[in-house]
């Protein structure tokens, strides 16, 4: 999980950086999922950082039981599988801007898909990576492919299909992504041990083995596990557990910044030893011209937020995060800035001084349940500069939704705005090059004004954190948390 941000955080030089690059581990995983990810607006980037609870290593062997138990203080491999317990999603502004980063709880029941994009069904958003790699490994052992390279491809399946799943589950593209494991995060946490973390409350934990005073302190390796680990006895568990992840990179690239890391030479060594050992990086990733392009990134101007959830329930047997999908898309592609106003069309010169429409064909369905809205909304739309599609009705629905095609986002994201509908989502039932609007019961008929930038991240959005979903963890420093 820290691994990453470790790498960026250290000002890898360009010696430091050869050095490393020589016997990285890389993945291609990102191709497979591209022409199905939604576009950018602009030239920032998305980083997804996937922490895997696997208890192997990267040729698929079970690492040693007395490690795992006494050390890692953590069941057998088949406890943790192939499941993605970190999932953070973080946004690196084209402007250079504050950083903004999401947690998703691993238990949120979503739609979950392969690399594909065909679906998996319902599961929790944790599950994707194992779902595929176990589809994948059966496959390719039925083709005589075993050992390390039966594991490697299995894991290949599983990256695309937790690339395709949150990229799907947010509406933003992922271009970049580093996964780690349990091992690599405690080979981390041992090279740059002594960490400072703060807790609100003592706690102890037979589980995960966390046994902390409250306020800050040190801790090694093996209390570092611990202390992101640990959801048993805290208030809002997993979710707590989550902010405790937070708190940890923040203090991570807090220590790096204040006490730099090429003034020990032992220490930069196993540091690059372990992230060619235990770190998998996407294969276009040039880690180098990332690391001078985010100085926010370790420069504490960070915030991290949690996805909310609407809910508890359970599924299948098993516990899990109800969550609202569509206010999610809105959360994230508003908070990310989906859309920026510099991306959006030019300014045609007219005398409203407006935005120029983007080019896609309006299609609008009625909701609303007053007769006549949608054609006199699509005249108006059209008076605009956008091609007049077809009207007709819509089962009635409290709030006006947009939708898009493949090549219609600019052009969604500006009639979102118009309508003050908050965000718009993309859908493959929609025909490449149109924009479907159904009007709900909040719309209300605009003027003939010319269309809205798309909105930027200074715009007005949904609450990036609220009801279970808990405080923002801003970095700069060592956050307490509970």
């Amino acid at each position: 999980m820290t691994s990453m941000v470790v790498l960026v955080g250290c000002g890898v030089t360009w010696f430091a950086y050869r050095s490393l690059t020589n016997g990285l581990t890389t993945s291609d995983a990102l191709d497979a999922v591209k022409k199905n990810a939604p576009k950018h607006l602009d030239s920032s980037v998305n980083l997804l950082l996937i922490g895997l609870d696997s208890r192997k290593d990267m040729n698929g062997n079970d690492l040693p039981k007395e490690f795992v138990q006494d050390q890692l203080h953590a069941g057998s491999s088949e406890i943790g599988y192939y499941n993605t317990n970190t999932l953070i999603l973080m946004h690196i502004p084209a402007d250079g801007g504050k950083v903004s980063a999401f947690s998703i709880p691993r238990d949120d029941y979503v739609e979950t898909l392969n690399g594909d994009g065909s679906s998996q069904g319902e599961h929790k958003i944790k599950e994707a990576y194992a779902n595929a790699y176990t589809g994948a490994s059966e496959r390719f052992a039925k083709q005589g492919i075993k050992g390390p390279e039966l594991e490697g491809k299995s894991r290949e399946a599983g990256r695309q299909a937790t690339l395709a799943t949150v990229q799907q589950f947010t509406g933003v593209p992922i271009d970049h992504f580093a996964e780690v494991n349990l091992l690599g995060f405690y080979d981390i946490a041992k090279v740059l041990q002594p960490i400072t973390v703060c807790l609100k409350h003592a706690v102890k934990d037979r589980y995960s083995g966390a046994d902390f005073p409250a306020g800050e302190q040190k801790v090694d390796a093996k209390q570092a596990l611990a202390f992101v680990r640990q959801r048993h006895g805290l208030d809002n568990g997993d979710l707590d557990r989550t902010r405790r992840q937070q708190a940890f990179i923040s203090s991570i690239t807090h220590q790096l910044k204040d006490e730099g890391l090429f003034g020990d030479l032992a220490k930069l060594q196993g540091l690059f030893g372990v992230i060619k050992k235990d770190l998998v990086l996407d294969s276009a990733w040039q880690v180098l011209d990332f690391a001078q392009q985010a100085p926010n990134l370790t420069g504490g101007n960070v915030e991290f937020h949690t996805l909310p959830i609407t809910g508890f329930a359970s599924r299948k047997g098993e516990s899990v995060n109800l969550v609202d999908a569509e206010k999610v898309k809105a959360i994230v592609q508003q908070t990310f800035g989906a859309g920026h106003a510099s991306s959006a069309a030019p300014d045609d010169g007219d005398s409203k001084g407006g935005v120029k429409a983007a080019p896609a064909t309006v299609d609008i369905r009625n909701g609303n349940g007053t007769g006549g809205l949608a054609d006199t909304e699509l005249k108006a739309l059209a008076a605009l500069g956008y091609t007049a599609g077809q009207t007709g009705n819509a089962p009635a629905q409290a709030h006006t939704t947009v939708s898009y095609g493949t090549d219609a986002q600019q052009a969604a994201q500006q009639i979102a705005s118009r309508l003050k509908t908050g965000t718009a989502s993309a859908s493959s039932a929609i025909p490449a090059g149109h924009v479907r609007v159904t009007l709900g019961r909040d719309y209300a008929p605009s003027d003939s004004r010319a269309p809205s930038p798309t909105p930027s991240a200074s715009a007005s959005a949904p609450a990036a954190d609220g009801g279970d979903s808990g405080p923002a963890v801003k970095a700069g420093g060592v956050p307490c948390v509970n």
